[in-house]
């Protein structure tokens, strides 16, 4: 091939096409020479040119190459000193993926030479190996970035109005009986008419994928039989990763995720990614050589003083470096052109403590926020951190700055102990329950900070929660080591299935109690995806290597798994319709402006309010939560004053049944009711009472009321004013 090398640009980084030709643009600060390595569009494996890269500005290798078009595949080669010892690991003989590319092509084969060292010599990674890795590499391909997204714009939910759905692209479609059989698996599956309606029954404004840049299966596990199915090992932060793709890998992913994410705005979702800038799948210095590690490895990662070794916060081998100039502009311009150029609407940082770690200590001030705070794109989107990470100080929840909200984990284990009937647990559930107001009330942040959750991808499913003490990791190959011991969970007597009528009906309630808690907490409740449907991983809580039936989420729901699906969209009816269970600010615990009740308030069995002894009793297992309708002191999108019913929400977490004094209220009222988790979906109780009259809660229940005028109409001081979702 005639290849004609023009100087070309410094900016942008990667491989952009023009309509004429490809400029080509790769940061490296130590490197001695750069060449491009162009391959054959049909046969990945056939280099077809090679060409040095001769202008240099500002550390960053350039040069343009015209005639070159889009789903031409490349790669670079980087030359400079191989030395461990002191940081550098450049091997010329070693192709490396563009950090840039907008779409990759092929996966890493480990039967090639990938590894940058000679294997299994005396000197470990000492040892330079020269072997050629490019037919084991994937490559990257250049696009035509043009797309019509048909005037579609961000959807902009207010926080107070979200509800979160955590899912795996896969794992969410791939069994799902009306969504044809070539769709399943993919972002085109995702977009399919049947699983957008699923998600708006449920009331979920915003899908949460779990990572879909570009990622590595680890030698070890494919080894094994098996693959990273979560997607924690990213190879690039730009490439929707292709295996997802019904489109193929040659640039038609690209426009398959914008489609989705299209069809998912019609419908009034919004699309958030779980992203992992933390570390990247080169791993520890005895990893293979993939990108970064081949560029400019000083520069990307955090190394140990003595330079050959990485520092590793993550768990994974290696941390990126945050600190660095060209890593920040890095995960900006990845995080930019997710906004911009794929409209993605926010994303959840996995293991974010790394991310703000400037020396070592965990730093809410640091380079990497300054620059998410300042950007005038980035500032506006959803940023949801996961506060923390393995290293020293790494635990971070409520220290976030604002703009962000964030994973709170203090919620998950506050919820699952009061179900499981751990002891004193009532004050700290309060909190949870309206906000968490003491990790985010001082610092400019609201209830909607919280992101609240029971359940995610890592560890038991709902259902799993309610059948296992123990996990059951033992398809993962490790001897079931791996996974949390600490699950908070409860079998109710039996070890997973069981035929026992009474277990059986003790899980369906104890399912029900998680689910409406979650979606009546003040916060942004995240359900993680098939628990609405009782989902069960058979006891894995870390099937992060389980591509199978193990994790993907099972449609052929029987009367049970149906009734707890109908159940859930029952609460998420009640949050929606009822702007007091998603209230946009904290609660006062007092009167607002005359209000005849106070905005929350906590009261005993007996109907009255509780004290300090109660809130300090550490076996109290029974109490209610009131909150005034016409207290709020919030306005909606018209800038009304927002009003609506008062609720009473009894909660019983002990075993054996509560008596509750159903409490009087300034208004002549009664009390109906209106979620009861003690029965099923299709026998909710639908029964009005009188104040002052004693119910029984059985044990492990919840049940919420409204408060309704004698006649069953509405009651209140401001009962004939519009709700929030009467004036939407």
């Amino acid at each position: 091939m005639d290849i004609r090398v023009l100087p070309g640009r410094r900016s942008p980084l990667g491989a952009t096409w023009d309509g004429e030709g490809v400029n080509f643009a790769l940061f490296s600060e130590t490197a001695t020479g750069v060449e491009v390595c162009l391959y054959d569009i049909g046969d990945p494996t056939h280099e077809t040119a090679r060409v040095r890269l001769r202008e240099v500005t500002a550390h960053v290798w350039h040069g343009y190459i015209p005639g070159l078009k889009p789903g031409q595949l490349y790669g670079f080669r980087v030359d400079g000193a191989y030395d461990p010892s002191n940081g550098l690991r450049f091997n010329a003989t070693k192709l490396v993926l563009d950090p840039y590319a907008k779409a990759v092509a092929g996966k890493v084969d480990w039967d090639h030479p990938v590894f940058a060292y000679a294997l299994g010599g005396e000197e470990g990674d000492l040892a330079r190996d020269d072997r050629d890795s490019a037919q084991g590499m994937p490559k990257g391909v250049v696009i035509d970035d043009q797309y019509d997204w048909e005037g579609d714009r961000p959807l902009r939910t207010p926080w107070h109005r979200t509800v979160i759905y955590e899912a795996h692209v896969k794992g969410l479609t791939m069994r799902h009986p009306d969504v044809p059989e070539e769709l399943r698996g993919t972002y085109a599956g995702l977009a399919h008419p049947s699983i957008v309606k699923h998600l708006q029954e449920l009331g979920v404004t915003a899908l949460e994928l779990l990572p879909v840049h570009d990622f590595v299966d680890d030698s070890y596990l494919k080894d094994k039989g098996l693959t990273n199915y979560w997607g924690y090992n990213t190879l690039n932060f730009f490439a929707p990763d292709a295996r997802y793709s019904g489109s193929g890998d040659r640039g038609g992913q690209v426009n398959e995720f914008r489609d989705m994410v299209k069809a998912m705005h019609r419908a009034g979702i919004e699309v958030i990614l779980d992203v992992v800038y933390n570390h990247t799948a080169e791993g520890n210095h005895l990893g293979p050589t993939l990108s970064f590690k081949g560029i400019d490895n000083e520069a990307y990662y955090r190394l140990m003083p003595e330079k050959r070794f990485y520092m590793d916060y993550t768990g994974t081998g290696n941390s990126i470096n945050a600190r660095h100039p060209q890593v920040i502009k890095l995960v900006n311009d990845s995080l930019r052109w997710w906004v911009q150029e794929m409209h993605v609407d926010g994303f959840r940082f996995d293991l974010a403590s790394t991310l703000a770690r400037e020396e070592h200590a965990v730093d809410r001030l640091s380079s990497f926020f300054d620059v998410i705070h300042q950007d005038p794109v980035l500032s506006e989107v959803k940023l949801i951190a996961e506060p923390w990470d393995i290293g020293e100080g790494g635990y971070q929840v409520g220290n976030f700055p604002v703009l962000w909200t964030e994973w709170n984990g203090k919620y998950r284990d506050a919820v699952r102990s009061y179900w499981r009937g751990e002891p004193s647990t009532v004050a700290e559930l309060a909190y949870r329950l309206t906000g968490s107001s003491d990790l985010y009330g001082e610092d400019g942040r609201q209830a909607y900070a919280s992101i609240n959750f029971i359940t995610a991808h890592d560890g038991f499913t709902l259902h799993d929660l309610t059948a296992y003490d123990s996990k059951h990791n033992e398809a993962n190959g490790e001897d079931n080591r791996d996974g949390h011991d600490h699950n908070i969970s409860l079998n109710f007597g039996v070890e997973g299935p069981t035929d026992d009528p009474e277990i059986i009906a003790q899980r369906e309630k104890q399912k029900r109690n998680f689910l409406a808690m979650l979606l009546l907490s003040q916060g942004v409740p995240m359900i993680c995806g098939g628990d609405e449907i009782g989902r069960t991983q058979s006891g894995n809580n870390n099937a992060y290597c389980q591509d199978n039936e193990i994790s993907w989420l099972d449609w052929e729901l029987d009367d049970q798994r149906r009734d707890l699906l109908e159940f859930t969209k029952q609460v998420a009816t009640l949050r929606r319709e009822h702007p007091i269970f998603r209230r946009r600010r904290f609660f006062q615990g007092h009167k607002i402006r005359g209000s005849e009740l106070e905005d929350v308030s906590w009261l005993r069995p007996d109907g009255q309010e509780m004290d300090d002894d109660d809130w300090n009793a550490p076996l109290e297992r029974a109490f209610g939560m009131m909150l005034g309708g016409d207290a709020m002191m919030e306005w909606d999108d018209a800038g009304e004053r927002v009003y609506d019913d008062t609720f009473l929400l009894l909660f019983n977490g002990a075993p054996e049944p509560a008596e509750f004094v159903l409490p009087a209220t300034p208004v002549q009222a009664r009390w109906e009711s209106v979620i009861d988790t003690a029965h099923s979906a299709a026998d909710q109780p639908r029964d009005t009472l009188d104040v002052g009259q004693a119910i029984e809660l059985p044990g492990r229940s919840l049940r919420v009321m409204r408060r309704v005028a004698p006649d069953g109409g509405p009651a209140g001081a401001h009962s004939d004013a519009e709700s929030e979702a009467a004036a939407a």
